[in-house]
């Protein structure tokens, strides 16, 4: 025990750390930040939960400082990879390059340092591993710690925390969370003393606007103070008066008064039944940007969410002739941009659109989006910080993690696609994107700026604007991988309460109260509307049956007859031959052309072809290009020294075309649609016939009972689904994770043989050799991986086509639509495709496991991203990639980068030498031009 001298001294010592290090920043600390620099010297936890901008950060970089002074080690993890470059940079140019490693899945560089920054995925398996490297770490900084509410990689930070050793001060660093002392709460529960410290404050005001038209107009009445709004602040007269003007000053509407709106002005087509009435739309973007301009409050981030929406937000301004730089400034963005993009293969610019984007950097314009290229969009937030790029138009995603502050942030709208409907963006999402706005010690406020269009409540918008509800939901569950790794370090039943202390149950066990409440509620409102939907002639529950039996069958079958449609296209277009005159029957090809180049069934560009349009344009149209009924019916004869490049060459043949065209009889259409299966099904006739000859058919107000049933059928879904959470609440992490082993001993990567003398739930489990392989591959399918790799499924795979089965694995397209098998080399009798239907099988195989476990079964494996690797593997170029995939170039770069660090995996835990070499070698061929071109150096 030290003296009271020993502990006086240590005191005096920890003063004089903290001065120093406050020395070191332009700006005094925020008392916030010394509350957190003072519990991390008193030796507890910390817990930061404070506003984007605010300087979080701080604190974690005196945990740093720290532990540098003290002969300690301290690593800084971040969610993402870009985070993680950034970190390194900013705290190697404090303490020396000798002083900071970086470890990232593709990266390492220094990673023996006191200080190394890296993603939390790594810190996880360095536990799991028992690295060395954990010697003498005594400071964990987790930056971004809200990340553990992500459906993917959030468990990921819950392993963590449970795992680190009691003596490793954890700092974790959030944005603001509306529950941060129930999380502060668990965190005191499991790694001891933490101190909990909110800061709502901004250090730079934000001010709300909405837009109306090209008005700017102030979203508070005058006398609220925008700093502090309280609960339903009062909204503005002069936005009240300015939303009243628009929606009654339609064009072409006559003797509308204020706040009415007519059939006439602003109509659209198309809409059945008569016009659409008039609405008031968002400003054109130009006018939009010119207005913040002349206001002062570039620049600006205006939020689309939407991909496809923020380059059409580019290309409008181009357009439109906005040019937002100096002279100087675009010398300034030449030169970044050479020095940036110096490394990108020449050949690949083209089908980068390089040459567009570079156009509007120029003019002071970029979007930010997950499709970008990687270096495109490193490029873009490396300039918009510099000030020289004014308006970004980006998804959501740019709101979270990347240092990126802007003087404004624009909303064009409250909605928002989820992946299954259009979702009001919510009080958290709001907080989060029009955090951004503002930059500490360059702007005196920031700006969020909403555009009016019709249809938006100002008061829902001030409502949205004053709330700070961003509640923060584990995402923690058991995993393969985890469950092996715990059993084998710990043994069944450790591993079982260690689970049952995370953060997903220490919530669970709060919310069966609330929720208990709410079922109560649905119940009424069922027996309400049974009795509503209740038909004197028979029993309407079974009428509404039907009903939805016929839906579900009449969408199989168009399921069914799109997929029919698809492969009949392939067959078509793999039978064309060089001269073959096409008929496109529908479609926006819809036409003629000449096929210029023989597709070949074999060729790794699979259904696709290169033609000559009749408007004489070459275009490569890929299978989602070609609809159906696509066939020759005439044929031409290419010259020789025919070159696409000529437009005297492409004229020429062109009137060839029409010339065979001419000679023709009038040639029969093709079919635009196979037929229908709906008239000749037999389920479905049975089906129909059924519901005809039911008795509620008859009813006279069978249309009323339905609506009612309808509502009926949505509560006892939702009502449902609330039972059986509140049926899993207790211990449902734990009986999760004996599920997990159940499917686990069912494969043999758990050995059960000393569970006879163990209680229930925990049992003698034991790791198998196969689970100790399973415990080194980290990914969403890791037990698909495994049991490929014990099935020698992709054994005598050459090393392109190990890439490309790995790709199969790992792939999650963005829509819903699962892709068809891919035309590989082959066909599926070949030797990859022979690997795919086993991976494929394999997949089904867990999944029908899982299910039976009573685990939510994995979604299918989506191959779409099989051929693109194959053809990258093979040397293909960019645009052969590219080519007929619905794939955007960072996206496949994205993916590039996951299929490495799955191959790079497959190196230490494939079960042959060969095998591994394989992997090595795919390693080699994946990481090259654009793939290879970003990592951090």
């Amino acid at each position: 025990m030290t003296s009271p001298a020993e502990r006086y001294a240590a005191s005096r010592s920890r003063s004089s750390r903290s001065k120093r290090f406050e020395l070191g920043y332009s700006f005094a600390l925020d008392e916030f930040q010394r509350d957190g620099c003072r519990a991390i010297d008193e030796g507890r936890g910390v817990l930061v939960a404070a506003p984007t901008g605010a300087g979080k950060t701080v604190v974690g970089e005196y945990a740093v400082h720290a532990a540098l002074a003290t002969g300690r080690k301290a690593f800084y993890t971040t969610p993402i990879k870009a985070l993680s470059n950034q970190k390194f940079a900013d705290l190697t140019a404090v303490h020396g390059a000798e002083n900071v490693g970086l470890l990232t899945g593709d990266t390492s560089i220094n990673g023996q340092a006191p200080v190394v920054v890296m993603t939390t995925e790594v810190l996880r398996n360095m536990l799991y591993a028992g690295s060395d490297a954990l010697r003498g770490l005594g400071y964990v900084v987790m930056d971004e710690v809200h990340y553990l509410a992500d459906r993917f990689r959030g468990p990921v930070w819950e392993e963590v925390i449970l795992h680190l050793a009691d003596d490793v001060q954890l700092v974790s660093l959030s944005a603001t969370v509306s529950n941060a002392e129930e999380f502060g709460q668990w965190l005191t529960e499991v790694r001891g003393d933490t101190a909990v410290i909110v800061s709502e404050h901004r250090p730079v005001p934000l001010w709300q606007h909405v837009m109306v038209g090209s008005r700017l107009v102030d979203l508070y009445a005058s006398e609220v103070d925008p700093t502090a709004p309280g609960v339903n602040p009062p909204i503005s007269p002069d936005l009240v008066e300015a939303i009243r003007d628009a929606e009654s000053s339609r064009p072409g509407s006559r003797g509308g008064g204020p706040g009415r709106r007519g059939s006439g002005g602003g109509h659209r087509r198309g809409q059945r039944g008569g016009h659409r009435p008039w609405q008031v739309r968002p400003a054109p973007r130009s006018i939009v940007v010119d207005r913040l301009d002349r206001a002062g409050l570039l620049p600006a981030i205006v939020f689309i969410f939407s991909r496809a929406g923020c380059d059409a937000a580019v290309l409008q301004l181009l357009t439109s002739g906005v040019r937002l730089t100096t002279p100087a400034e675009q010398d300034r963005i030449e030169e970044i941009l050479a020095e940036r993009t110096a490394a990108l293969p020449r050949e690949d610019l083209e089908v980068l659109g390089f040459w567009s984007w570079r156009q509007a950097l120029l003019a002071g314009v970029a979007s930010h989006h997950a499709g970008l290229l990687p270096v495109f969009k490193e490029t873009v937030e490396t300039l918009f910080t510099a000030g020289l790029i004014k308006v970004v138009f980006a998804t959501e995603t740019l709101a979270l993690g990347i240092n990126m502050p802007a003087r404004s942030v624009v909303l064009e709208k409250l909605d928002k696609w989820d992946g299954q409907r259009h979702a009001d963006v919510t009080a958290g999402e709001y907080t989060q994107l029009t955090g951004r706005a503002g930059r500490r010690g360059i702007d005196v406020e920031g700006h969020a700026v909403v555009l009016y269009s019709s249809g938006m409540d100002p008061v829902g918008i001030a409502g949205l604007a004053s709330r700070r509800t961003y509640p923060l939901r584990s995402a923690f569950r058991p995993t393969y991988n985890m469950a092996v790794n715990l059993i084998d370090a710990t043994g069944a039943a450790r591993a079982r309460e260690t689970l049952e202390t995370s953060f997903a149950q220490f919530q669970a066990d709060r919310a069966v109260v609330g929720l208990a409440r709410q079922a109560r509620a649905h119940t009424e409102a069922l027996e309400g509307y049974a009795e509503a939907m209740s038909c004197h002639l028979g029993d309407f529950g079974e009428y509404i049956e039907l009903r939805d039996r016929i839906s579900r069958r009449e969408k199989e079958l168009s399921r069914s007859r799109s997929r029919e449609q698809r492969e009949a296209v392939a067959e078509a277009v793999a039978g064309l031959r060089r001269g073959d005159v096409i008929q496109l029957p529908g479609g926006r090809r819809s036409g003629h052309a000449v096929v210029l180049e023989r597709p070949d069934r074999a060729d790794l560009d699979g259904p696709s072809v290169l033609v000559l349009t009749d408007e004489s344009r070459v275009r490569r149209l890929g299978g989602a290009e070609l609809p159906y009924g696509t066939r020759a019916i005439a044929q031409v004869r290419i010259p020789k020294q025919f070159n696409p490049r000529r437009p005297h060459d492409r004229k020429d043949l062109g009137a060839s075309m029409r010339a065979a065209l001419g000679a023709l009889a009038h040639a029969a259409p093709g079919p635009e649609r196979l037929p229908s299966r709906a008239g000749s099904d037999d389920d479905l006739a049975r089906l129909r016939a059924a519901l005809r000859a039911h008795p509620c058919h008859g009813c006279a107000e069978r249309e009323d009972h339905a609506r009612w049933a309808q509502r009926w059928h949505r509560l006892k879904v939702e009502h449902d689904k609330l039972m059986r959470r509140i049926e899993g609440r207790t211990s449902s992490i734990a009986r999760d994770f004996d599920r997990v082993c159940e499917v686990l001993l069912a494969l043999g990567y758990l050995d059960d043989s000393g569970a006879e003398e163990e209680p229930a739930g925990a049992g003698g489990l034991t790791v198998t050799e196969q689970g100790r392989r399973l415990r080194r591959i980290y990914s969403e399918r890791d037990l698909i991986v495994a049991e490929s790799l014990r099935g020698r499924f992709w054994q005598d795979l050459d090393a392109p086509e190990l890439a490309a089965v790995v790709a199969g694995v790992l792939y999650e397209a963005r829509g819903d639509e699962v892709s068809p098998f891919p035309p590989v080399p082959g066909g599926r009798e070949g030797q990859l495709g022979r690997a795919l239907l086993r991976t494929v099988a394999v997949s089904h195989d867990v999944a029908a496991l899982e299910r039976g476990t009573g685990l939510t079964a994995g979604d299918p494996l989506d191959l779409g991203l099989v051929l693109p690797m194959l053809r990258w593997a093979s040397g293909g170029g960019l645009d052969s990639v590219l080519s007929g995939a619905d794939l955007a170039a960072g996206d496949f770069v994205r993916w590039a980068r996951q299929v490495l660090d799955l191959l790079d995996q497959l190196t230490l835990t494939a079960p042959t030498a060969a095998q591994r070499d394989r992997a090595r070698a795919a390693i080699r061929l994946v990481r090259r031009g654009v793939v290879a071109q970003d990592v951090f150096g």
